[in-house]
């Protein structure tokens, strides 16, 4: 198809009036049919990537159901998240495994919904002070031997592990998870600056939702997000919900690490998509009221967003960050940080043709095509 009259992504440019062409399930530099789709009004985007998310529309990924993933995946899809790398919990390894197992699974089915690129652990090397809304009876020190075997039961698709780097043997895990093709992220951790600094210059090259499950930012103890700003490798995750960060500091993250480096996620839960109430999670219950999700009995613990990506993209906007850097945090930056760029994350010829057209009054989705198909 051709779509034309739309303000397409650019990487360099922010926005640029030009067509986009597929071919199949490819961008091409001409279409292979007549089909037109027009994007007047509207801006053209990648679909997005979200690399940090547990669930939606009632259901978990830690759950590890066939039935589950696959409503996960096309909820996502019909958000314009095209590309997903959903998160388990701190659990134990058998359940760990489960997950490991049912995302193989799914991926080899290939049925349909969003496209499950991967895993990312976000528990259990976790540390007890900053578990947030993490089950603290299942909390692991880093485990080589534990990540090999659930890589293992993956078939290869773990992309990305969430660590605390205070915690014994964070180094030799780090290199470890590098041999596996995992990436490191820093998160729900009490390391001080030197510990992270030694984490990020090791390898590590993510960090877990910014600001939330780890020490402030101090003048005098710059701490993970001050070893973060300092290794240009580094990536930061940042929910932009409204709840989990200011707007101001979603303005000064942007501002102090760049728009190449930010990385949006949704940190979403099985509440997304459904009405308030109490749900499972990670072995505990929440409770939502409206866009907020806090643990049950603990209205000061937040436990993960009800917003999807695109609703996080969409506030990102609202509290000033331009559109393009908002797109590119949502998409280019998440997909190069696991290693998909290759791919997706920009409209250029001999990408996956995956493409959102939202429109400019309101960045509402106008239509959505799936590697060549609109769906």
């Amino acid at each position: 198809m051709r779509i034309t009259g739309g303000q397409v992504f650019d990487l360099a440019q922010g926005f640029v009036l030009r067509d986009v062409c597929t071919d199949a399930a490819l961008i091409a530099e001409t279409s292979g049919d007549g089909a037109v789709l027009d994007a007047a009004g509207c801006y053209v985007i990648p679909g997005l990537v979200d690399v940090h998310f547990h669930g939606c529309v009632g259901e978990d990924f830690s759950d590890a159901t066939p039935d589950g993933l696959q409503k996960i995946a096309d909820y996502e899809l019909s958000q314009g998240v095209t590309y997903i790398c959903p998160a388990g919990m701190t659990l134990p390894e058998d359940q760990l495994t489960a997950i490991c197992k049912n995302t193989a699974a799914h991926r080899r089915q290939n049925t349909g919904g969003a496209e499950v690129v991967g895993a990312h652990l976000e528990g259990p090397f976790l540390c007890m002070a900053k578990k947030g809304a993490q089950n603290g009876d299942y909390l692991h020190d880093p485990d080589a031997a534990m990540l090999k075997r659930l890589q293992e039961a993956a078939e290869g698709c773990v992309r990305l592990v969430t660590l605390a780097p205070e915690q014994p043997g964070s180094i030799e895990f780090i290199r470890a998870a590098a041999e596996l093709g995992i990436h490191v992220s820093v998160g729900h951790t009490v390391a001080n600056y030197e510990t992270a600094k030694a984490a990020f210059e090791a390898g590590a090259d993510h960090a877990t939702h910014l600001y939330n499950a780890m020490p402030p930012l101090a003048h005098r103890d710059p701490g993970v997000i001050g070893a973060a700003w300092e290794v240009p490798t580094v990536k930061p995750e940042l929910i932009c919900d409204g709840i989990h960060v200011h707007p101001a500091v979603v303005r000064l993250t942007f501002g102090l690490f760049g728009k190449e480096r930010m990385i949006i996620i949704s940190d979403s839960l099985r509440a997304t998509g459904m009405p308030d109430g109490e749900y499972p999670f990670g072995g505990q219950m929440i409770e939502v009221h409206g866009n907020r999700a806090t643990i049950l009995g603990h209205p000061e613990t937040l436990a993960g967003s009800v917003t999807s990506l695109m609703g996080c993209l969409r506030q990102a906007v609202s509290f000033g960050i331009p559109v393009a850097d908002a797109v590119r945090a949502c998409t280019y930056n998440p997909a190069q940080s696991i290693g998909i760029d290759h791919r997706t994350g920009t409209l250029d010829v001999g990408k996956e043709a995956s493409i959102v057209l939202l429109n400019q009054k309101d960045l509402s989705i106008k239509a959505i095509v799936f590697k060549g198909q609109q769906v």
